[in-house]
């Protein structure tokens, strides 16, 4: 690998992720606010928070820098992280036994110039939610930092019927098109990297 890659999020989920991969990679969050323009579309806010986080970081280190952004939508509107847990029942609620999308934007930064930024999309089908598993699932704390109020890593797996698309998209960070990415601006020359052992992503 040429350099060390940056994480330019505070997401735990990211860095496993890419751990998965076997890329190496330290964590510097951006300090971005997550606001978005009115009538921005869903794909164009994830892609531009995306490029912010990593430009941002990028300001701060001589290192690549990686930044990504997901985002829930059903009904094109567009459910983030819940406030409470009230607001966390209602999101649940509003999936339930419907399908939603699931937009993360990914963008590559170094020394405050962007490289490339793209977008991918998922689409997760909940099956049909009883009032009571939502409050449990809710009061288990999984998904009060997660947009849309669920983890589909975790226990929140079990409130899926289906996906249609790449499941990193859905943790938050697209796999294939973080590699694509990555290799296409030199960060990576290869991949799996040489040496890299399948024990040690376990």
């Amino acid at each position: 690998m040429k350099e060390t890659l940056i994480l330019a999020s505070r997401s735990p989920r990211r860095s496993v992720l890419l751990k998965q991969l076997g890329i190496p990679h330290r964590i510097k969050p951006s300090s971005v606010e997550e606001t978005r323009r009115e009538g921005e579309p869903a794909e164009a806010y994830a892609e531009r928070l995306a490029i912010e986080k990593a430009l941002d970081v990028s300001r701060r280190t001589t290192h690549p820098a990686l930044g990504a952004d997901t985002i829930v939508v059903v009904d094109e509107c567009i459910l983030e992280q819940p406030r409470d847990d009230e607001e966390a029942f209602e999101m649940l609620s509003q999936l339930s036994a419907r399908t939603h999308r699931v937009v993360t934007g990914l963008a590559l930064a170094l020394e405050g110039k962007l490289l490339g930024a793209t977008v991918s999309v998922t689409e997760v089908r909940f099956r049909a939610l009883e009032e009571g598993e939502i409050r449990r699932y809710i009061a288990s704390g999984e998904g009060r930092d997660k947009a849309g109020s669920y983890g589909v890593q975790g226990l929140g797996g079990g409130l899926i019927e289906r996906i249609e698309g790449e499941y990193g998209t859905v943790v938050g960070l697209p796999l294939s098109l973080t590699i694509a990415l990555l290799r296409e601006h030199g960060v990576l020359q290869e991949w799996p990297l040489e040496g890299t052992r399948s024990a040690e992503l376990l």
